[in-house]
């Protein structure tokens, strides 16, 4: 698998991308008032949109940014949508970037 190093940077250009892709590294610090376990699901969208104090519409569209970017994998239960990081990916840019800089 490869990672487009130039649309992951680009998801990664924004303050609050960059927060949220933070925030989900540690998932159940970050968001303990998630009632289903954020390691296994992920986070709701609505948690991280009050979290990060914008709204859910331009949450959803930063979180779309970075799933885009194969930062962030989502799945989708009911009406709800979650969220986690895709550390494999992570990995991927990070050692891409040792090889590029």
């Amino acid at each position: 698998m490869t990672i487009d190093v130039s649309e992951a940077l680009k998801a990664l250009d924004n303050p609050t991308r960059l927060a949220i892709l933070g925030l989900l590294k540690n998932p159940r610090e970050s968001f303990p008032e998630q009632e289903v376990d954020p390691e296994q699901m992920g986070v709701c969208v609505s948690i991280i949109q009050e979290r990060v104090g914008l709204s859910q519409s331009t949450v959803s569209n930063y979180l779309g940014v970075l799933q885009r970017a194969q930062l962030v994998t989502s799945q989708r239960i009911g009406p709800w949508t979650y969220y986690k990081r895709h550390d494999q990916n992570i990995v991927l840019l990070l050692d891409a970037l040792k090889h590029v800089i």
